[in-house]
């Protein structure tokens, strides 16, 4: 039985120890995530900061980085939320060491990092590397959708855009009205002094609403005239295939009236040759009136045919647009994101291409604004053989059983296309239907797949069947998600905070490259010793 209580005493004046080595004891992860991040070369984040001149010395980029490195692997984003732990809380009191930087300061070093962070990706892949990480015996690509800093409510269509463009030009000039006839014209009112002023406007560029709206409708037009463009191209392919004689099965939008308006010029060219060898042959003749070129039998034909292809391809807009709803729509928050459809509906976002290791690193990754995966294979795979390259320089020697570069890259039937099976690169599995139909072939027991597809298609769906194939293709779920249920779940990263595309892509990076760091630590390949040793 214990004689009494302890006693506390808030007066005192000292409760923690004078070493900060103390304070967590020596073994703590944190420890070990700023001795790794102090070998790295972090003179991309330095090379935006100004030192010297007046004022109070600024904050260590290398601590704020690591501030934000251990706050995004806890599942904290908010800069507010930063400053506040880096106050209270122990393990970030040891990464600012007596230093307590408020949000202002983590959030402008944040806005800032977008051209550093790809470097800081590589330096954290090549640190795994040293430490024995980087299997690449069979990789996988994959797409995640991640929610944007913008809410599904800011989306307009293009109309609505134009609409909010010419209220803010029309609020704009009353505004600019008013304040010439208050301040005179050229003058805001509050300037500065022009020594001070001059400096001030060259440093300020806010992204207001209205260039936004701007950019935004920027985007659609551009859209609008590409698919118009693609959709031309389509046509002309259809129409030279059909003038071979190919087969072509059903024609794309526009070429059925296009190929209609070729058929009646020839009929009525075929049609004028024809009077006029028929005029130069019974000149001075009298005889029985022949048709023209318009009343002729088969110029009405073909110009009928012209109709009726025109009505159907108004039909077809029609109801296309009937289903499309709205039409495009751009969002005025961040103009970079798109709508993306996941398992729960649609969300504003990004589309993020990863390509994982075995071992569950993240070796090559891109934010794209993409709602389908397919474009992305052969991008993604030349980024995974740079990497693959990186890691195998870096590695030990001696720890490549699997040779050191990529040996098998396996991927869902969002990738599966002729020219992704063809193109260039390491050996492929791309699944050619879904999950249980492979498994249900792979047994037998399935129905007979359909013969669709070219030969590539066809080769792949015959790998599939065989034990060896369908074997390796089951470890693509576990490879491919995993890393990504870990940077979304464990790390609760499921919305980015910047906006633009340039900032939200390398707020992703960043967060990979935080993934990759923790998988190393849980692991047990990042630790003291291996860091002390040569391979770190």
């Amino acid at each position: 039985m214990a004689k009494g209580y302890r006693r506390v005493d808030r007066d005192q004046v000292f409760l923690l120890p004078p070493d900060m080595r103390e304070w967590l004891g020596a073994g703590h992860p944190v420890f070990v995530v700023i001795e790794a991040l102090e070998r790295l070369d972090t003179s991309g984040f330095h090379a935006r900061r100004r030192t010297g001149g007046a004022g109070a010395a600024g904050y260590d980029p290398d601590m704020l980085l690591a501030v934000l490195v251990w706050a995004y692997a806890h599942r904290v984003t908010s800069s507010r939320r930063m400053e506040e732990l880096c106050a209270t809380d122990v393990a970030f009191r040891v990464i600012c060491a007596g230093n307590l930087p408020d949000h202002c300061t983590i959030a402008r070093f944040r806005q800032e990092f977008a051209g550093a962070v790809g470097g800081f990706f590589a330096q954290v892949l090549v640190l795994c590397a040293r430490l024995g990480m980087g299997r690449l015996g069979l990789v996988a690509v994959d797409g995640t959708k991640i929610a944007a800093s913008a809410s599904k409510a800011a989306n307009r269509t293009e109309k609505k855009l134009r609409e909010l463009a010419e209220q803010a030009v029309a609020a704009h000039a009353a505004a600019d009205a008013a304040e010439d006839e208050l301040y005179g014209r050229g003058r805001r009112g509050d300037e500065l002094p022009p020594e001070e002023g001059e400096e001030g406007e060259a440093g300020w560029s806010p992204r207001r609403r209205r260039e936004r709206i701007a950019e935004a409708l920027a985007q659609l037009e551009a859209e609008r005239a590409a698919e118009q463009a693609e959709q031309e191209a389509k046509a002309a392919q259809f129409r030279a295939r059909q003038r071979a004689g190919r087969r072509t099965g059903p024609g794309p939008a526009g070429a059925a009236v296009a190929l209609a308006q070729e058929n009646l010029a020839r009929v009525i060219a075929a049609r004028e040759a024809r009077l006029a060898r028929l005029a130069g042959k019974h000149a001075g003749r009298p005889g029985r009136r022949l048709a023209g070129v318009a009343d002729y039998c088969r110029v009405r034909e073909a110009a009928a045919k012209v109709e009726r292809a025109r009505e159907r391809a108004a039909r077809a807009q029609r109801n296309a647009a009937a289903k499309a709803g709205p039409g495009p729509v751009r969002n005025i928050t961040d103009p970079d994101s798109r709508l993306m459809p996941t398992r729960n509906g649609f969300i504003q976002g990004y589309n993020a291409q990863n390509v994982t290791s075995q071992d569950g690193l993240v070796i090559a990754t891109v934010l794209t604004g993409d709602t389908a995966d397919m474009a992305w294979f052969a991008p993604m795979t030349r980024k995974a053989e740079q990497a693959a390259a990186l890691i195998r320089e870096h590695r030990p020697a001696g720890s490549a059983p699997d040779g050191g570069g990529i040996g098998l890259v396996l991927a869902d039937a969002g990738y599966c296309s002729q020219a992704n099976l063809d193109c260039a690169g390491p050996d492929r599995l791309i699944a050619v239907g879904k999950r249980r139909d492979l498994e249900k072939a792979a047994r037998g027991s399935g129905s007979p797949d359909p013969d669709w597809g070219g030969p590539a298609i066809r080769d792949m769906r015959a790998r599939l069947r065989t034990p060896a194939g369908i074997a390796a293709y089951r470890q693509r779920g576990h490879i491919a998600e995993t890393p990504h249920g870990h940077i979304k779940h464990t790390m609760g990263f499921r919305q980015l905070t910047m906006r633009g595309k340039d900032k939200a892509a390398a707020e992703w990076t960043f967060a990979c490259a935080v993934h990759n760091l923790l998988k190393a630590l849980t692991t047990g390949h990042l630790t003291p010793a291996a860091l002390a040793g040569p391979g770190g």
